[in-house]
C-alpha cells in the first residue's frame, strides 16, 4: 500500500486537498459534521496529519519559539516564580498555535549548542547573556529580553522593581521598624548593573531610596540565587547576630521562606519577634507560615507581554520601534509583618 497522503484522505471523502487541511489546522472554517467525516477518513486511512516539518517548510516557519534560560533547568524550574512565567509563555504561545522550546546553556562554556529551529527567541532569568544574545543574533532571530537590562534595538519587558522595593521598605519603616536586615545575593553581584541580577540592583536601589534618608544602615546577608542551603544558612547567620534585625527585607519569596526556616529553628516568633518581607507574590507566599507580606508582581502578564511582543517582531519586524514596558509593582500585606518587639 502506497504512502496515506493529504490526498488520500481528499480523494476519500470527495473534497479539495485544502479543506482536508483545515480539518486539521483551522477547524472553525469547517462544519462540526464534514470535520467529523475527514477525521474519521483519516483514521481509517491512518494519516495522522501534515508532516509538520513540510508545513513549516512551506511556511518559512517553524512554529515553535525558544526560551532562553542561563541557569540549570533543574533549578529554574523548581522556583516557583520561573515555573508560573513558563507557563505563562506556554499557555500563551498555544493559544496562538505555537509552541515553546527550553533552552540552557551547557555547564562549560554558557553558550547554547542546539541548533534547535525557532521562530524567534525569549531571554529569561539570565546573567550577562551576551554570548547567547551574540548566538541568536547570528541566526537573525528575533528577540524580546525579559527581566534585563534593556538593549537596543530589542523589545524588552520588565518590572518596576526599584519601585517595588521602595514599597517594601517604606512597609517596614512605617511600621516603626529600624533594625532591618536585607537578604540579598553577593554584594559584587549587585553593584556591577550589567552583571548577574539585573532585578537585584534594581531592588537594592530601592530599599536604599527608603533607608538612606532615615539614616538606617541595613544589616546584609548574601544568599545564593536558587539554592536553600546557602541562602538558609545566610539567613540563620544574620538572625543570630547580637544586633539581630527586628526586620527583614527578602531578594525574593524564595528567600523569605528561608529566613522563616531559620526564625522557626531559632526559635524566634513571625511577625511577634521579626517581621518577613518577601518580593514576587509567588504561589509559596500566600502558603507559607505565616503567609508572607509580600511585593506582587503580575508574572501571567510579563508572560503574555512578552509573548505578544514576539509574535509582532516575528510577524511585522519593521512594523514599530521596539516595546519597552515596564510592569508595576504592589505591595501585599499579609501576616509576616507587625510592628517591631517593644525593647
Amino acid at each position: 500500500m502506497g504512502k496515506v497522503t493529504l490526498q488520500s484522505v481528499a480523494d476519500r471523502v470527495g473534497v479539495s486537498r485544502m479543506t482536508v487541511s483545515n480539518a486539521f489546522s483551522r477547524p472553525d472554517q469547517l462544519s462540526s459534521a464534514l470535520r467529523d467525516r475527514i477525521l474519521s477518513a483519516a483514521e481509517e486511512l491512518g494519516y495522522s496529519g501534515p508532516d509538520p516539518a513540510a508545513r513549516a517548510l512551506a511556511r518559512g516557519r517553524t512554529g515553535s519559539v525558544g526560551l532562553l534560560i542561563t541557569d540549570r533547568l533543574s533549578a529554574v524550574i523548581a522556583d516557583a516564580l520561573a515555573g508560573e512565567f513558563i507557563a505563562a509563555v506556554s499557555d500563551e504561545l498555544a493559544r496562538q498555535g505555537m509552541a515553546v522550546t527550553l533552552l540552557a546553556p551547557t555547564e562549560t562554556d554558557g553558550v547554547v549548542e542546539a541548533e534547535v529551529a525557532m521562530d524567534g527567541l525569549l531571554v529569561y532569568i539570565c546573567g550577562s547573556p551576551d554570548d547567547q544574545l551574540a548566538w541568536a543574533r547570528r541566526r537573525g532571530l528575533p528577540i524580546v529580553t525579559i527581566d534585563q537590562r534593556p538593549i537596543d534595538g530589542l523589545p524588552s519587558i520588565k518590572v518596576d522593581d526599584r519601585t517595588g522595593a521602595r514599597l517594601g521598605a517604606e512597609h517596614l519603616t512605617g511600621l516603626g521598624h529600624r533594625r532591618i536586615g536585607i537578604l540579598t545575593v553577593a554584594q559584587e553581584e549587585i553593584e556591577d548593573r550589567d552583571d548577574v541580577h539585573v532585578t537585584a540592583a534594581e531592588r537594592h536601589l530601592g530599599w536604599h531610596d527608603v533607608l538612606d534618608p532615615l539614616g538606617i544602615e541595613p544589616l546584609m546577608a548574601e544568599g545564593v540565587y536558587l539554592a536553600s542551603a546557602p541562602t538558609y544558612a545566610a539567613a540563620r547567620a544574620l538572625l543570630e547576630r547580637p544586633d539581630r534585625p527586628t526586620g527583614v527585607l527578602c531578594l525574593s519569596d524564595a528567600f523569605a521562606v528561608e529566613v522563616l526556616h531559620a526564625a522557626t529553628d531559632l526559635g524566634l516568633g513571625v511577625p511577634e519577634d521579626l517581621s518577613v518581607v518577601g518580593y514576587d507574590d509567588s504561589r509559596v507566599a500566600a502558603t507559607s507560615r505565616p503567609p508572607l507580606t509580600t511585593i506582587r508582581q503580575d508574572v501571567v502578564a510579563k508572560g503574555r507581554l512578552a509573548v505578544a511582543a514576539l509574535v509582532r517582531a516575528i510577524n511585522d519586524p519593521e512594523s514599530a520601534p521596539p516595546e519597552r514596558v515596564v510592569l508595576p509593582a504592589e505591595l501585599v500585606v499579609r501576616e509576616s509583618t507587625a510592628p517591631p518587639p517593644a525593647e
